[in-house]
This record gives C-alpha cells, structure tokens and sequence, in this order.
C-alpha cells in the first residue's frame, strides 16, 4: 500500500540554487589535461549524453575507455562518432553491455572488463534513467525503475569494480584513483529531510510524479558516495559525488517534443558541460584524498550541500544518524545473491 511521502524538505539557499543552475566558466577541459595514455577508464551510460562526451574527452587524450552501456547499435554508433571527431587519438573505445535494470547480469559485465584490464584509474557511476511518464516501468528484479537502476544497479556495478580501484590504487598516483557518482540538483531539491532518501521511497514513490522520482533516487548515489569515502579512504580510492548540471541530456529522450524543445532551448546546457564536472571529479589534481565525499557542483567547484544532508553521512558515534552506513549495509543484502 502507498503511503505518504515524508514532509518536504527546506531547500538550500536561493544562492546554491543559483550557482549550480548557472555556474561560472569550467575551471578544468579537455585542454587541462595530460596525455591520459595507458590509463583505463570506466563510463556507464555512454553511448549517449554526458557519457558520451566523458568518453569522448578521454579518448582525445589517448585513454582507453570502455563504453558500459545497454545499447549495443547505440553505443557503437557513439564509438563511431568520437573517434571520427578524435581521429589522432592513440586510444581505444571498447563496447562492454551493462543493463543495470538486471542486477542478475551486472557481474558478468563487471568481470568482462575486470578479464581485460587488472587497472581501473576511474570509474564513472554517470548512467540513470529518468522516467517522465506515470506508467511505473519495473525493472527485472520488480523494483521501480529509478530506484532499481539508478540505486541499486549503479551500487552492484560500483561494488563489483571496487576491488580492482582498490587494488589500482597501491600503484597509482596518490589520489588518482577516482570513483565518481553522478548525483543531481535533485538531492537537495527533493531529497529526504537529514537522510536523502529512505526505505520509506519504496512504499511512498506511487504518490511521487516521476522527476520527484528522478531527484530522490539521485540522493541514493550520493548516499552511496559518502559511505564509500569513508569505507575507503584508507585505501587510496577516491570517492566523488558531483551535481553534474541541467544538460542537454538523453535522460529527456522519453519525453514529449514541445517538453524536449523548451528544456534543451531555454534551460539546459549542452551536455560537454557535464563532462566537464565529471571529468573535474575524475581527473583534477586539485581533488585530493582529503577531499573525497565532497560535493562537486557544475562545472568543477566543491560547494556546500544543503544542511541538513551532512547527519546522515556521519555515523552516529560523529555526532550523525548514520544513514549512510546503515542503507550501505541494507543495499548489500538486496544484492547479495548476485555477488
């Protein structure tokens, strides 16, 4: 039975909502980085959108990229299209199948690429679906949709990779190592009063319209973010939980024309602007190991998270509610069974 949702929550200052909606130029582009030769990178969700565009930046400086995506015609038309527009790259484009709506496939896709590659440098959690019909779409496991991918799918994924970051990490310059969350303006606009989002979304997302969904389900990667950094620390890997902004963006695709026309001409940005706060997470040098857990906003900046959200980071022994721990562990024992 549905339930009500939680009260809403008191949303950041006008001023947050601001700078994230239009933030200055990008601090850190494709023109501030390295030759990324011999680097291996990971991207969900790239056969499209900002993925795409992470992929494409990397691949311009020579790295090697797997493309995760559902999609296989998609994503090897993406591959097509970057390297026609990257055609000096020394790098390569490897097509890896993710659908992250079965929790019973993402191992095998996992260890497809953990077969290929013993070094991770960064994994880039960017995939997500966002829903904009009242039609409740499940995914294979009965769960609903933003919640299944975008929550436990995106943590299965990550889970599955992490030893090899870890293991990366001993060898890798300090820092560098880098597990980025795509998270969303959504976490504070409509996430759970001090926790972002909890079990209660199981019984209360009925009453919810679907960007509510979208927004709330976002707070759980970055639920995810928080706990894996403090999981984490000590073993070098860096964790990112980053707004990427409002883009141009293949989320919108299911929606109608004139929805796609007003949002992609008077509100959002082109999706290169995306990659460039994710590629800022992944890859700056101004991003250290003390600074995991932090929140990254468009394009590139750490900026404060509303308020309230910083209890559930913390465990209770800091002062906090423990949240974050404490849908850590519940997110384990949903996907137990397909370890």
């Amino acid at each position: 039975m549905a339930v009500s949702p939680p009260p809403r929550p008191q949303r950041p200052p006008f001023s947050s909502i601001w700078t994230q909606m239009y933030p200055p130029s990008p601090p850190f582009t494709e023109k501030h980085l390295p030759d990324l030769g011999g680097k291996v990178y990971v991207v969900t969700g790239a056969s499209g959108g900002v993925g795409k565009e992470v992929a494409r930046i990397l691949y311009s400086k020579n790295a090697k990229v797997f493309i995760a995506a559902r999609n296989e015609k998609k994503a090897t038309a993406a591959i097509a299209d970057i390297q026609a527009t990257c055609p000096k790259s020394k790098g390569s484009l490897v097509f890896q199948h993710l659908d992250l709506a079965d929790l019973a496939t993402i191992k095998g896709s996992a260890e497809s690429i953990t077969s290929q590659e013993k070094r991770i440098h960064v994994l880039f959690n960017n995939a997500a679906v966002q829903a904009l019909e009242n039609d409740a779409p499940k995914t294979a496991q009965g769960h609903e949709i933003h919640f299944g991918v975008n929550v436990l799918g995106n943590f299965l994924f990550a889970k599955c990779l992490t030893p090899t970051l870890v293991q990366s990490a001993k060898t890798e310059p300090a820092g560098s190592v880098r597990m980025v969350w795509v998270s969303s303006l959504g976490l504070e606009m409509v996430g759970e009063m001090s926790h972002g989002i909890t079990l209660d979304y199981l019984k209360y997302w009925p009453t919810c319209k679907p960007l509510e969904r979208y927004g709330i389900s976002k707070a759980g990667n970055w639920l995810y973010a928080v706990e894996f950094a403090r999981r984490y620390k000590a073993d070098g890997v860096v964790s990112v939980p980053c707004n990427p902004g409002h883009l141009r963006s293949d989320l919108y695709r299911n929606g109608g024309f004139l929805f796609r026309t007003i949002i992609n001409t008077f509100i959002a940005y082109p999706s290169k602007y995306g990659a460039y706060t994710e590629v800022f997470s992944g890859l700056s040098p101004s991003l250290t190991i003390n600074d995991t857990g932090k929140w990254v906003v468009p394009w590139g900046r750490v900026h404060p998270l509303r308020e309230d959200l910083h209890v559930a980071a913390k465990p209770v022994t800091e002062g906090g509610n423990g949240h974050s721990k404490a849908f850590w562990d519940w997110s384990e024992d949903q996907v137990k069974e397909f370890l």
